[in-house]
């Protein structure tokens, strides 16, 4: 793969945001191989654990979660620098987990190219000329059938399921970044899954990316 000099020595990172039963995660991972190139969305939990020291199971409960303390966002803001991060016994505070993984996302921009799912990678890499972000959606019929498939659902589990995880993964992002979860102004490119399947929608991202990019094979 020939990459653009402009491109941070080559390298460009991709972030996907994906609303739940979209199959975002799938099409990440066929995006990433078809490119290919690093795939990150819950390795990055083990690696935030790695570099803080911390057990990955204390990091696995509050993932993605935001914490409503102004008090203590201020705290977290001035102990930033100094990479010290404030524990309620063995429990890990999800603001300190957000700075951790987002030092981890910028490490990642600086070494490789991947792409990265979640997170608000989107917004943590906003200041990068080499980012290309990704949202991926789909229509409620298709998510309820995709989420009923997978998990083994009933229809009314599915639903619930679908509003919960999709309303926590929206209040993490707007807490975090000042953005709207989904707005298509956060992004370069946003698809209807649903419109050409998993497979479909990898193989157009991959076209976007490199015309974007100016990548050629």
């Amino acid at each position: 793969m020939k990459e653009n000099s402009e491109n941070n020595g080559g390298k460009y990172v991709i972030t996907l945001g994906r609303q739940f039963g979209s199959g975002g995660m799938k099409i990440g991972k066929m995006l990433a191989e078809i490119l290919g190139i690093g795939f990150y969305d819950k390795g990055l939990i083990a690696m935030a654990a790695k570099r803080s020291g911390l057990s990955e199971d204390l990091f696995e409960g509050i993932d993605e979660k935001h914490t409503n303390s102004l008090l203590y966002s201020l705290v977290m803001g001035m102990q930033h620098d100094r990479h010290v991060y404030h524990r309620s016994g063995d429990i890990l505070n999800s603001d300190a987990v957000f700075r951790i993984q987002s030092q981890v996302i910028e490490e990642l921009a600086d070494t490789e190219t991947c792409v990265i799912v979640g997170r608000c990678s989107d917004y943590v890499l906003r200041d990068r000329a080499n980012v290309i972000n990704v949202f991926i959606h789909a229509a409620d019929d298709y998510k309820l059938e995709r989420v009923m498939d997978i998990y083994k659902l009933k229809e009314k589990e599915a639903l619930d399921k679908i509003k919960s995880t999709n309303k926590k993964r929206a209040n993490y992002y707007n807490f975090y970044t000042n953005r709207k979860w989904g707005d298509v102004s956060n992004y370069h490119i946003s698809i209807d899954s649903a419109v050409l399947g998993p497979e479909g929608s990898a193989k157009l991202l991959s076209e976007f990316v490199k015309a974007k990019l100016k990548i050629g094979i």
